[in-house]
Order: C-alpha cells, then sequence, then structure tokens
C-alpha cells in the first residue's frame, strides 16, 4: 500500500474517533456538538471503519439508523472501490 496512503488513513480514523468521542462527550454535557453531517463526511473520507468502532465502544449514535446502517454500506462501498482500484 501508497505510504501516503496508509498515513491519510491512519489521520483521518484518528480524526474519526476524536470526533465521535468528543460529540459524546458534549452530548452528556449539553454542549457543542459535532454535525452529523460532519460525521458522516469523515467516515466518506476513509474513517468509516474506525468509526463505527468507536460508535460502538462508546455507543453514541447506535440508535441512528443513518449510522448503524450508512456507515456499514459506506464501509463495502470503500472496500469495493479498494478491490477495484487497487492493483493485484
Amino acid at each position: 500500500m501508497n505510504r501516503f496512503l496508509l498515513i491519510y488513513l491512519i489521520a483521518v480514523s484518528l480524526l474519526a474517533v476524536l470526533l465521535t468521542v468528543y460529540d459524546k462527550n458534549a452530548a452528556r454535557k449539553h454542549a457543542w456538538r459535532v454535525r452529523e453531517r460532519t460525521l458522516l463526511t469523515v467516515s466518506a473520507l476513509g474513517g468509516s471503519a474506525a468509526m463505527f468502532l468507536a460508535l460502538l465502544a462508546v455507543r453514541h449514535k447506535t440508535r441512528r439508523a443513518k449510522f448503524m446502517v450508512g456507515i456499514p454500506l459506506i464501509i463495502l462501498a470503500q472496500i469495493a472501490i479498494l478491490a477495484f482500484a487497487l492493483p493485484c
């Protein structure tokens, strides 16, 4: 795997986890929240697996179909794109 791609995926995954944990804590404190659109965008940009695991770990947005169905669909789409884009 390309070194740049690996660094990018690690960075966007870390961002996804940090945003998820921050949003969960903000929800508990009734503070400023991260937009759902932002969470889904970060997921679509490559942080989907990390975000999905973080959502499950901190039990955040687990009742929202947009996240519990949408993010696994994004993961499947990303796997399909990588399968076709990467040489065998």
